[in-house]
């Protein structure tokens, strides 16, 4: 009885559509204020384009209707929902699916490990040296909505083998390789070892986010299937019929095969000969497109890093690993699984989307197993501090935890300090906390703390470490010391250096690139001969990061340069193009899709251009809209910029294939855009009717064409001095003061009147969020141009693949970051934090684009949130002018005034639990000092 009284408490509303409509439009009035009230909301309003709900916002909502329902929603729901129709179906499956405040339940008695297979070269041999002596233990425990799957050793092993003999059945070789694209479930884990029983090799890529655009989500794997040479793709059955299109695009790609049905198998299995310095596994560290890195990892090499790890941690027999991560990549697969096969513990696992939705559902599995090992990222301890209610973790026990690892990115001293404090009356010891590190080319794990020992933090003083990379200790009383966490010690058989430019190795405290060595590093890249002589440097790789080495242990500094590890969308063009030109309107196969890097304002513009016979001016807004409508089902998220051109408008070879480099070259030089029907006809016939008026017309167009011509001839002259100059300046500073001579030099040459206000309000040697309005091309210049120390834009993540402006936004010191995909928005704006904790200070562009018509749009919380979090001062600054100099889509700047105002800076709430709330309030009131000052009307409503 007391179970059914828990689900009726759980079952929404008799009226869930309304109540949930309600919340959404709590959430929408308090990011637009203004326009809150009064604007209509259904069912079926897109929370991305109609509402504005960027990725911040869409977890609040989330964590909201959880609360007001008690209920949990599908784990899924973060990713699939695209509207309230879509969160009302997910509420009723909640409903019907859970009761979320009943009492945590304790798990199964899981029983000890009965040793490890000291003896085994290959992980097929670890699988049959358990199974021979412990077949009926429980390996791994899955946990989801229906419940939990045990998976025993015997299980595992007899699901490999029909996995194996499907792949052969369907004409898998031995070394080929086969890739998996799979969520995190039940069926991964005899996938993965079957591949290696039938001698392949696995590669295992992110599976589809979205199941009704699971083809363009394919599609953005040609570059690795292609460079891993795969024969076959197991996915997921609704995946299965769209994914074999990637047979047309992918030449090795032969098969493609649901896990489903290869557990189905009935044929009989050969065995094929696994040796230790055979391939068990691909690892891409970056995206699909340009040039694909995928580690190679022998059995060997895995072998060699778990059993490392366990020495380094002390495992015992007793432990059991409780997981979330996803198991496509290196730290859930071989940090959280491959290395409980191995020494024969259990392992929990569930699914990543199931912690995003609800982080506590992690504690309550580490509660009800008695989990005693557990590893995330940073902002996964994050997302507990803040993001868990008190009422939430009634009746928690964590006491058992007693390894609690922090990787695979920065780690936050203050996110161990607020972890530990949070969670102690639950029973965690912060001792538990332990910060690691490691990366792909190393298998997994490269250097850990000792057991039990805590968290270890430097603090070296500031000046001394930004000038010479010299970390000398900071004294008690210092006030703004550079805090750096420690990783502990290189992991037993593996060593550690770090060196110079010139690949001398520097010493105690010293600065500079990390190199390591040892056995469970990758021989290579597959397929990528170049990559991998950059690797290598006299039997040292380069890891990519830097760091330093005190008392033994390393503490990383930060990357030689932004490396998408996971998550970095990269967008192709075919996918848009296609999908563009089966438009009515639009010109089949005569369509191009184009980044246009815009070092102005440090952003990358997503632009399409096509061809169309519409010349009304309804018919051509209806077009773009139809367009922009296309590509946000296919991307989330709209183009930047859509430019409809007459035919013969985009160029091609002379066998018919788009030439996407010069379309867009004749794009930037404004020559190609909306049809425009001006003609020399047109100007004779105005001419005969009013002769003077039109010699006053083309009087001001010669000014304009002059002013124009003289200040792209400035331009020309002086950026690419500045860029040369920047690309050879040692320190950010120095850039920025290059930058900053250019910038005054355009102004100053072009005549532009410029007058900047407020400059009293900026701090001076302390870090703060400047955030600032964005109207045109010109805003990152004159924002260089007026700031008298360096500043770091924040820029997106996509500017990375382009050359041009990724160096020189490098050498400035900016931070890239990913603006949709909610996972790693979060994981970026903890990044963001780590930055202005360590002193940066930051430039927000909240409205995320532009356009050529005037008013000020609504903001982005991204920047909001980040200073809530870390109690930062915000300034606003407002920019008037650059717009009505150099609209967006053009190409000739006119002449005009620009004022820059700086606001008095902004301080945020700083309670951690109010941080959401904080967050807006700072919003709108650093929104309203803009539209004060900006010159435009407010179009925040135009969402």
């Amino acid at each position: 009885m007391e179970t059914s009284q828990e689900q009726t408490e759980a079952r929404p509303s008799p009226e869930p559509a309304s109540e949930l409509l309600d919340i959404v439009r709590t959430l929408f009035a308090e990011l637009h204020r203004h326009t809150g009230p009064d604007r209509p909301i259904t069912l079926d309003n897109s929370l991305d384009r109609d509402l504005g709900f960027d990725s911040l916002a869409r977890v609040e909502l989330m964590v909201r209707i959880q609360r007001a329902f008690g209920v949990d929603l599908p784990e899924d729901t973060l990713v699939r929902a695209t509207t309230p129709r879509d969160l009302l179906e997910a509420l009723q499956k909640g409903a019907r699916g859970s009761a979320r405040r009943a009492p945590i339940q304790p798990g199964p008695t899981l029983e000890s490990a009965q040793g490890e297979a000291v003896d085994a070269t290959t992980l097929l041999e670890v699988i049959d040296w358990h199974v021979r002596r412990q077949p009926d233990r429980i390996q791994v425990i899955y946990t989801g909505e229906s419940g939990e799957q045990p998976i025993t050793c015997r299980d595992l092993a007899e699901a490999s083998e029909r996995v194996a003999a499907g792949l052969q059945h369907r004409g898998l070789e031995a070394g080929q390789s086969v890739a998996i694209m799979l969520p995190t479930g039940p069926e991964y884990f005899p996938v993965y070892a079957g591949i290696l029983l039938a001698g392949g090799i696995p590669v295992p890529i992110y599976p589809p986010a979205h199941l009704a655009q699971v083809e363009e989500h394919v599609r953005r794997h040609v570059g690795i299937l292609c460079n891993a040479q795969a024969v076959l793709l197991v996915t997921i059955p609704e995946a299965r019929a769209v994914a074999w299109l990637l047979r047309v695009h992918v030449p090795s790609l032969g098969t493609v095969v649901s896990a489903q049905e290869l557990l189905r198998s009935r044929e009989s299995l050969t065995r094929v000969p696994v040796a230790a310095q055979d391939v068990a596994f691909i690892q891409y560290t970056s995206g699909s497109t340009g040039d694909p890195k995928g580690v190679v990892l022998t059995h060997a090499n895995l072998l060699a890093n778990i059993r490392a790890m366990g020495q380094a941690i002390g495992l015992r027999p007793d432990d059991v690993f409780v997981s979330w991560l996803p198991l496509y990549h290196d730290m859930g697969l071989i940090g959280a699984w491959l290395g409980t096969l191995y020494f024969g513990i259990p392992l929990v696992v569930m699914s990543p989307l199931a912690f995003l939705a609800r982080p506590v559902r992690w504690l309550q599995a580490v509660h009800a197993y008695r989990g005693t090992l557990s590893a995330a990222p940073n902002f996964a301890y994050e997302l507990c501090v803040k993001k868990i209610g008190d009422e939430e973790l009634a009746g928690l026990d964590l006491s058992s935890w007693r390894l609690a690892f922090n990787g695979a990115e920065t780690v936050l001293p203050e996110t161990l300090t607020r972890f530990g404090r949070r969670f102690a009356q639950y029973g965690f010891h912060s001792e538990a906390l332990t910060p690691v590190y490691g990366l792909a080319e190393c298998s997994v794990g490269l250097a850990f703390p000792p057991s039990g020992r805590g968290p270890l933090i430097d603090r070296v003083q500031r000046e001394s470490f930004t000038r010479t990379g010299s970390a000398v200790p900071a004294a008690p009383d210092n006030a703004s010391p550079l805090c750096f966490v420690s990783c502990g010690r290189p992991l037993p058989g593996h060593e550690l250096r770090i060196v110079d430019a010139s690949g001398n190795e520097l010493g105690e405290r010293q600065e500079g690139r990390l190199e390591f060595r040892g056995a469970s590093a990758t021989r290579g890249y597959f397929n990528n001969p170049q990559a991998t002589s950059q690797l290598f440097r006299d039997g040292w790789l380069d890891s990519g990061d830097r760091g330093y080495i005190a008392g033994g242990e390393v503490f990383l500094t930060g990357r030689v340069k932004d490396i998408i590890i996971r998550g970095g969308r990269n967008i192709y063009p075919h996918e848009v193009e296609e999908v563009v030109g089966e438009i009515p309107g639009v010109r089949k196969g005569c369509v191009v899709v184009f980044g246009s890097p815009d070092p102005a304002s440090g952003t990358e513009r997503l632009v399409v251009l096509a061809e169309t016979r519409e010349s009304g001016q309804r018919e051509r807004h209806q077009l773009c809209e139809a367009i922009n409508a296309a590509i946000v089902e296919v991307l989330g998220e709209p183009a930047d910029q859509i430019a409809l051109a007459p035919p013969r408008t985009v160029l091609k070879t002379s066998s018919g294939k788009l030439r996407r480099a010069a379309t867009r070259a004749l794009f930037e030089a404004g020559l190609a855009g909306e049809h425009r029907r001006v003609g020399w006809w047109q100007v004779v016939s105005l001419a005969a009717g009013a002769f003077i008026p039109q010699v006053q017309r083309w009087a001001a167009r010669a000014a304009d064409v002059c002013f124009a011509a003289w200040a792209w001839l400035v331009f020309w002259l002086v950026a690419p001095i500045v860029w040369l100059v920047t690309i050879f300046t040692p320190r950010p500073s120095w850039a920025w003061a290059v930058g900053r001579v250019g910038a005054r030099l355009l102004i100053r040459l072009t005549g532009t009147p410029f007058t900047v206000t407020g400059m009293e309000y900026l701090p001076r040697g302390t870090p703060c969020v400047l955030v600032v309005n964005h109207a045109s091309y010109l805003d990152g210049f004159v924002l260089v141009a007026a700031l008298p120390e360096q500043f770091g834009f924040v820029a997106k993540r996509e500017l990375l693949e382009h050359f041009i402006p990724r160096v020189y936004l490098q050498r400035l010191g900016a931070e890239f970051v990913e603006r949709f995909a909610a996972h790693e928005s979060v994981q970026d704006a903890r990044r963001l934090e780590v930055a202005l904790r360590a002193g940066r200070a930051l430039v927000f562009f909240p409205e995320g684009t532009f356009t050529r018509l005037p008013g000020l749009k609504s903001f982005r919380m991204g920047a909001f949130v980040v200073a809530a979090n870390t109690g930062i001062p915000v300034v606003p600054v407002a920019i008037c002018g650059t717009r009505s100099i150099l609209r967006d889509g053009q190409w000739w700047p006119r002449r005009g005034a620009i004022t820059i105002t700086f606001g008095a800076p902004l301080l945020p709430v700083t309670d951690a639990h109010e941080a959401f709330a904080a967050a807006v309030v700072l919003r709108d009131a650093v929104r309203a000092h803009i539209l004060r000052h900006c010159g435009e009307p407010d179009t925040q409503g135009e969402v």
